[in-house]
C-alpha cells in the first residue's frame, strides 16, 4: 500500500476515482501511467511538458491497495504480448485525484477523463472504474434532479410506501389505441406508474405522437374520474431535436414524464433535454451490462449514476432482486443505495431507484429488507400483467405483497385472506 498527499489545493480543487487495475507490472508504475494519460502526459514526457505545468495540470496518484493476484489474465494485451510480459498478473485498487481546471463544467469531458484511453492502456490485462467523489463545489455546476423522490411522490400523491409500477407488454406490436385501452385498465386497477419498454418508442404501428394522445386521454378521464393521477413515463428516446418535440407534446398533453435510454442518447442530449423541459425524467439504463458485467472491465455502478446524476436525471433503474438478469442480489442492493445517497456533502440531488426485471408480490419482502426504505419505484411487468386473474388482480397481489411488508406479517401468512396474493404466490412462485 502506497498513499500520496493530496495536491491540487485540496477536495476543492480536484475530484477522486478508484480503479481496479490488473497487470503483470508494477501497479504503481501502471497508476502512474493512467495519471499521466488522462492528464498531461504520453509515454514519454514531451518538451512543453514543464515542470509548472505538471504540478498544475498532472493527475496524482493517491493511493495503492495491492490485492490477491489473479490466476489467469482477464483480458488480453497485444501490447503485453510484444513485451514478452509474464505474470504473476498482479491486482490494485488505484485512486486517482484529477485537477477539475483541466475539466470545467463538462460532463462529458469529465466521462473522458476518468475513463476514456484507460481501457485501452496495453499495460494492464484488466481495468474497472469503481467509484468517483466530487466536491461540493463541483458538484453545483452540474444539473440537479428537477423532482426527484419527493417530487415524484407529489405528482403521484403516493405520500407513502413504495410507488407500484408496472411496463407496457406486449413491448412492442400494440397499436397506440391498444396501448390506450391497457393504460386504462392499468389506471383503474390502481397502479401509480406505468412505462414504456426501452425497445419501444416510435414505431410505425404506434407513433409516439398518435400514442401519447390517446393514451393521456385516458389518463385525464381517469384522473377527472377518481382524482388520482397516473404518472406515464412516454419512452422518447430519438435524436436530440426529436426528443424535445416529444418532451414538449407529453406536456402539452398533461404528462409529468418521459424515459429515454441513456446509454444511447449519450451525456450531451440527456443534459439538453434535462434543461429543456419540467418533466421527470426516467432514465434507462439498458445496455449497462456490456459495461460492467465482466468485474475486471468497465463501470460499476456508483461511478455510472454519479456521471448520469450529473445530467439530472430524476429516477435510475437498478434492476430486481431475485429477477431475470445477471446481477447478483448485492450489486442491486447497493445500486439502490448508491442513488439514495447524496453525491457531494449538503447536496440534495438523490434519485428514485426504480426496481423492474422479474418483480411480483413474492420480492417485495426481499426488496424491503434489503434497503430499509420505501422510497421506491417497484415495477412488474409479468408480475402483473400475466397474474392469472388478470392485471388488476398483479396489481392488487402487489400491494398486498407490500401492505404485509408494512404490517410486519409474513407474506404467505397475510396471503391467507387475500385471495389476489395467494393466487400470484401460487402462480409465480411455482414458476420461480
Amino acid at each position: 500500500m502506497t498513499d500520496a498527499q493530496q495536491p491540487h489545493g485540496g477536495d476543492r480543487d480536484s475530484l477522486e476515482a478508484d480503479y481496479l487495475i490488473e497487470t503483470p507490472l508494477d501497479p504503481a508504475r501502471v497508476a502512474e501511467i493512467m495519471a499521466g494519460e488522462q492528464s498531461s502526459g504520453t509515454f514519454v514526457r514531451v518538451a512543453n511538458e514543464t515542470d509548472a505545468l505538471r504540478a498544475r495540470s498532472r493527475a496524482s496518484v493517491l493511493r495503492i491497495d495491492e490485492l490477491e493476484p489473479a490466476a489467469q489474465p482477464s483480458l488480453h494485451s497485444s501490447w503485453l504480448a510484444r513485451q514478452g510480459a509474464r505474470g504473476p498478473l498482479r491486482r490494485a485498487r488505484v485512486t486517482l485525484s484529477f485537477p477539475l481546471a483541466n475539466i470545467g463544467a463538462n460532463l462529458p469531458t469529465l466521462a473522458a477523463t476518468v475513463a476514456g484511453n484507460l481501457y485501452d492502456l496495453g499495460e494492464v490485462t484488466g481495468m474497472r472504474l469503481l467509484s468517483l467523489r466530487l466536491p461540493a463545489s463541483y458538484r453545483a455546476h452540474f444539473e440537479t434532479p428537477r423532482h426527484g423522490v419527493q417530487g415524484t411522490r407529489a405528482l403521484t400523491q403516493v405520500t407513502g410506501g413504495p410507488l407500484i409500477g408496472t411496463i407496457i407488454k406486449p413491448n412492442v406490436g400494440l397499436s397506440a389505441e391498444e396501448t390506450a385501452a391497457l393504460v386504462r385498465d392499468l389506471c383503474e386497477a390502481g397502479v401509480d406508474f406505468i412505462k414504456d419498454d426501452e425497445v419501444s418508442a416510435n414505431p410505425a404501428h404506434a407513433p409516439l405522437a398518435e400514442r401519447v394522445r390517446a393514451v393521456m386521454s385516458e389518463v385525464r378521464r381517469y384522473r377527472e374520474r377518481s382524482g388520482r393521477p397516473v404518472m406515464v413515463a412516454f419512452n422518447i428516446t430519438d435524436d436530440l431535436d426529436a426528443m424535445r418535440r416529444h418532451a414538449e407534446l407529453v406536456e402539452r398533453e398533461g404528462g409529468t414524464c418521459v424515459m429515454a435510454s441513456i446509454n444511447w442518447c449519450g451525456f450531451s442530449a440527456i443534459q439538453t433535454l434535462r434543461r429543456a423541459t419540467p418533466l421527470v425524467l426516467h432514465a434507462h439504463r439498458n445496455g449497462y451490462g456490456m459495461m460492467s458485467r465482466d468485474p475486471s472491465l468497465g463501470i460499476s455502478f456508483q461511478a455510472y449514476q454519479t456521471l448520469w446524476r450529473l445530467a439530472g436525471v430524476d429516477h435510475m433503474h437498478v434492476h430486481g432482486l431475485a429477477g431475470k438478469f445477471a446481477q447478483s442480489d448485492d450489486e442491486v442492493i447497493e445500486s439502490a443505495r448508491d442513488c439514495a445517497t447524496p453525491l457531494a456533502a449538503g447536496c440534495d440531488d438523490t434519485v428514485l431507484p426504480a426496481f423492474s426485471s422479474g418483480q411480483w408480490a413474492g420480492t417485495a419482502q426481499a426488496t424491503f429488507d434489503a434497503v430499509r426504505s420505501t422510497d421506491l419505484l417497484f415495477m412488474s411487468g409479468g408480475g402483473i400483467l400475466a397474474h392469472p386473474d388478470g392485471p388488476a388482480a398483479g396489481v392488487m397481489s402487489v400491494r398486498q405483497a407490500w401492505a404485509a411488508v408494512e404490517a410486519r406479517t409474513p407474506v404467505p401468512v397475510y396471503a391467507e385472506r387475500m385471495p389476489e396474493l395467494r393466487r400470484a404466490l401460487e402462480f409465480f412462485g411455482g414458476r420461480k
